[in-house]
């Protein structure tokens, strides 16, 4: 009875005559064949896309997250072999391939730069963040209902629920800083969101959360201050857990061996930042010489061992334990997947050299604010008379919400919604006075 609660739809939705697949396999298919799945072909990642077409882009890199979280899984069954509710709470590898593979659709076009860019434009009307914008798409945008997105199941919301709490109730105020009269011109860290759902959802949240007890959905949507000024949801779902570790593993480790490859990260530079630090990786079994010989070897297979070494190892230290909610009987919030403290410590180190060498480097940076500038400057000219510069279906959507703040809201989605490419060639077909003709299909 418990298992059918979390595959229910809030969309009735009856099976097709036939009809052999799990809920779980039947929310997969639609959203491999969903266009905003697709769109993650063309977004970037950290790399920009053109660069080579053996970088990592939102989709290849979703695609390897859904890999390395059904592993996950796969290893907790093992390991808690002996726990019959934590083996019954895990997650199938349908759902878990779905939830991963959905974790990045909302992520608007240049990455974090479009993200800021959106939140400003935003700001009065309910803000904008990419993880609540993956919901919104699941819930509402996707054109495989008219009103329901993918109409998927209640357990699927759950899981790429990454922050249980609204907009609203999360902005700190005195987390932005001032706003230049050019919008373009501000400082993406003093415009990034809080960690949070956008307020148009809260219904379809309050949904997904209904079989929880009063008191575990109240404990359940609690947060705290953060270090960003706004505040940060405390709890997540098991499975959101789980999908969260496989990011991590994924982004630190892809995103080194992509920075390998172009040379962004040099034997020098993973010896300076490492000098010191050797006991990190004693404590997880490495030795890092031997390893960086791995990595920096001539040979690319010795690198693709080294990196296929460590997200092994690192999906090895993964355990379930209780999520620390001291009101949660509801297996889906009682329990959480963790790494242990060691290979946790090991995992942040590393990326903090793919921060510092790759995603904080000028060229990166600048390019992030290039998309932040398109994006705002975008958003400026659509909004300025939609009815006129919107395409006919977002036209329509347009018209048919009465509030300001709704109508900025479809502007907002429509932009969010496109892929690196399709931005730039509508921004060049607006603002250029060489560009663009009327048969273009952008």
């Amino acid at each position: 009875m418990t298992e059918i609660i979390w595959e229910k739809r809030r969309l009735e939705d009856p099976r097709r005559t036939g009809e052999v697949r799990s809920e779980w396999e039947r929310d997969y298919a639609r959203l491999i064949h969903s266009s905003a799945f697709r769109r993650l072909q063309s977004k970037t990642q950290v790399l920009g896309l053109g660069e080579s077409d053996f970088y990592r882009t939102r989709l290849t890199h979703s695609m390897e997250v859904a890999q390395i979280g059904v592993g996950i899984v796969r290893w907790l069954k093992e390991r808690h072999k002996d726990s019959e509710e934590i083996i019954e709470a895990l997650p199938r590898s349908a759902l878990m391939s779905s939830i991963c593979l959905a974790h990045d659709i909302g992520h608007p076009p240049f990455g974090h730069g479009g993200e800021v860019a959106l939140n400003l434009c935003m700001r009065d009307c309910g803000g904008f963040e990419g993880n609540g914008q993956t919901l919104r798409i699941l819930s509402r945008l996707d054109k495989y209902t008219a009103d329901h997105g993918l109409n998927p199941t209640r357990r699927l919301l759950l899981g790429v629920l990454k922050y249980p709490a609204p907009y609203s109730e999360l902005v700190g105020e005195t987390a932005y800083g001032q706003v230049p009269t050019q919008r373009w011109l501000c400082k993406a860290k003093e415009q990034h969101p809080p960690k949070c759902y956008m307020d148009d959802e809260r219904d379809v949240v309050d949904w997904v959360l209904a079989p929880l007890a009063e008191a575990e959905k109240a404990e359940f949507t609690t947060w705290r201050e953060d270090k960003s000024g706004h505040m940060k949801p405390i709890y997540k779902g098991l499975d959101t857990s789980i999908m969260e570790l496989a990011d991590d593993i994924s982004y630190s480790l892809h995103d080194l061996e992509d920075a390998l490859s172009l040379g962004m990260i040099t034997r020098k530079s993973w010896d300076e930042h490492n000098q010191g630090q050797e006991v990190l990786f004693i404590n997880c079994g490495r030795d890092v010489n031997q390893l960086a010989d791995q990595l920096f070897s001539d040979e690319s297979f010795e690198r693709k061992k080294a990196i296929g070494g460590l997200v092994h190892q690192f999906i090895l230290n993964t355990i379930v334990k209780e999520s620390g909610m001291p009101s949660a009987t509801t297996p889906l919030i009682k329990w959480n997947a963790c790494m242990d403290e060691n290979h946790q410590k090991l995992l942040k180190h590393i990326f903090n050299l793919v921060m510092t060498k790759v995603i904080e480097s000028p060229n990166v940076q600048q390019l992030e604010f290039k998309g932040q500038k398109l994006v705002i400057e975008l958003f400026d000219a659509l909004n300025s008379d939609p009815e006129r510069l919107l395409p006919s279906t977002t036209r329509k959507r347009y018209v048919s919400v009465d509030s300001a703040s709704q109508k900025m809201r479809v502007v907002c989605d429509y932009i969010s919604g496109m892929t690196d490419e399709h931005a730039t060639r509508l921004y060049e077909k607006i603002y250029y006075p060489h560009k663009g003709s009327i048969f273009d299909r952008l």
